[in-house]
């Protein structure tokens, strides 16, 4: 038995409260997922270094071939053709800025050069018998890992038509005298298809490493984002508290003068004037006593708050939301008294966030509970809907996704991004909770977070040390 239960009623109508989304700032979000993982484009100056060093090997490994090996090969050719890439290099390095951006063909331009030079110097020493055929997988690699498809697989079709062109159009590969090496066909053919093996294989992987690290990279933006206006909004309320306070002098102090000119106006014409100036300055005085009796607009309240007033922030935003009856509750474990919790922003979005995916999906019921005991503080927020499938399951708390339907299909109108349970779990993480994602018993969705009491109770000390680091983020988005 729980020694305290209490429920936070729904309301008739929905409130648009600070932790619900602005239609700007979700439009913002959604152009942001929509526009998808953005690479980064390849500066000049790295492209032009990486060719000066594959030169460079190049030059080194030609001189230890020919100077202390005493292989045969036709040096003059094949340092004709680096002093050439060399020569082009170099002009490049002239013609363009260093710092300079290149454009996605540009840069597919510059590595199929790479690929191009590459393969006339593997011609000249053996094609695929040469055991640095293998320096074709490298440009490919580099373009999976910053250009788009399209030049990517336009590379990778050079690559493969390279190595396997190498393998039945070469030179004789460099030997000492007297001990020319003739390798079967079959050996060439299977070097070759070793080379295409590693061009596909490498540049899928790094292609599937580069996109996921750029999706997170982006998502990671959109919750600082989101942190950064939630606690703006949080701070409002105590502008508007501290403004109540400054502005209470100067407007006593307005009615009184005007009282005063009203009373000794000349004409009725001044003292219309000063009435209208009396009842302006009632106005603002009365403005100024709502804002300071609404409880979001006091300090204390703004600093600390009951698990009550958590839970009844969290449903009021969806509590009006027809079809779908949003209750909250409160318990506690016997004889432990019911803490007071540091407001905090990414609390508030998150569990928000959480009720309006229930409320999107349930069928008639979504709950909100909160629990303490001596330890620890747990929130859960469970729907009576079809519950989380197997591949969502397994998945959840990862961006992008989703298998909420569009504005149109949706109760809330909220359009899914596959952003909302990542940015949520990642801002209840950082404040230390324990996120999870279960079905449940016999239907339905459980989300549950569980915290220390000493890491988000008033006094506890946790959400001070952490307080400094919002900031930072807040600052730096």
């Amino acid at each position: 038995m729980a020694s305290e239960t209490q429920t936070a009623p729904s309301r008739s109508k929905a409130s648009p409260g600070l932790d619900r989304q602005s239609p700007a700032t979700a439009q913002g979000e959604l152009a942001w997922a929509q526009s998808g993982p953005s690479r980064g484009r390849l500066r000049m100056r790295n492209l032009i270094t990486l060719r000066w060093m594959v030169l460079a090997g190049e030059v080194a490994i030609l001189a230890v071939m020919g100077v202390f090996l005493g292989f045969k090969a036709p040096y003059a050719w094949c340092f004709s053709l680096i002093g050439a890439s060399a020569w082009i290099n170099l002009l490049t390095a002239v013609a363009s800025p260093g710092q300079r951006l290149t454009g996605e063909w540009e840069a597919a331009a510059q590595l199929a050069f790479d690929i191009a030079q590459t393969t006339g110097l593997l011609y000249l020493t053996g094609g695929t018998s040469n055991p640095f055929s293998l320096m074709l997988i490298a440009p490919v690699t580099l373009a999976a890992a910053t250009l788009p498809l399209a030049p990517v697989a336009i590379l990778g079709v050079l690559g493969v038509l390279a190595s396997v062109g190498l393998a039945f159009l070469h030179m004789p590969l460099p030997a000492m005298p007297g001990m020319e090496v003739v390798l079967p066909s079959s050996y060439l053919i299977g070097a070759a298809a070793a080379n295409v093996a590693g061009i596909v294989l490498i540049a899928g992987y790094v292609r599937q490493s580069a996109e996921e690290s750029a999706r997170m990279a982006l998502a990671l933006d959109v919750t600082q984002a989101v942190l950064s206006r939630e606690q703006r909004l949080s701070a409002l309320g105590a502008l508007a508290a501290a403004a109540a306070h400054e502005l209470g002098t100067p407007l006593a102090t307005i009615s009184i003068v005007a009282k005063e000119m009203s009373r000794e106006a000349p004409t009725a014409a001044v003292k219309e004037d000063a009435d209208l100036l009396m009842a302006q300055a009632l106005r603002c005085r009365e403005i100024l006593r709502r804002l300071t009796e609404t409880p979001d607009a006091t300090d204390e309240v703004h600093e600390r708050m009951s698990l009550l007033q958590l839970v009844h922030e969290v449903i009021e935003p969806h509590a009006g939301v027809k079809g779908v009856r949003v209750e909250a509750i409160v318990s506690g474990a016997p004889g432990v008294a019911a803490p007071d919790i540091w407001r905090m922003p990414e609390v508030l979005h998150a569990l928000t966030s959480f009720v309006e995916n229930a409320v999107d999906f349930a069928a008639s019921e979504v709950l909100v509970s909160a629990r303490f005991d001596a330890a620890s503080i747990s929130m859960e927020v469970r729907d009576d809907g079809p519950g989380f499938s197997p591949e969502v399951l397994a998945k959840l708390g990862e961006p992008y996704v989703t298998t909420r339907p569009g504005a149109e299909g949706s109760r809330t109108g909220h359009v899914g991004m596959g952003l909302g349970f990542f940015i949520a779990k990642t801002l209840l993480e950082r404040t230390g909770a324990k996120v999870a994602f279960q079905n449940g018993r016999p239907r339905g969705a459980v989300v549950s977070a569980r915290w220390a009491r000493s890491q988000i109770e008033v006094g506890g000390g946790g959400w001070e040390t952490e307080q400094p680091l919002a900031k930072q983020s807040e600052q730096a988005t």
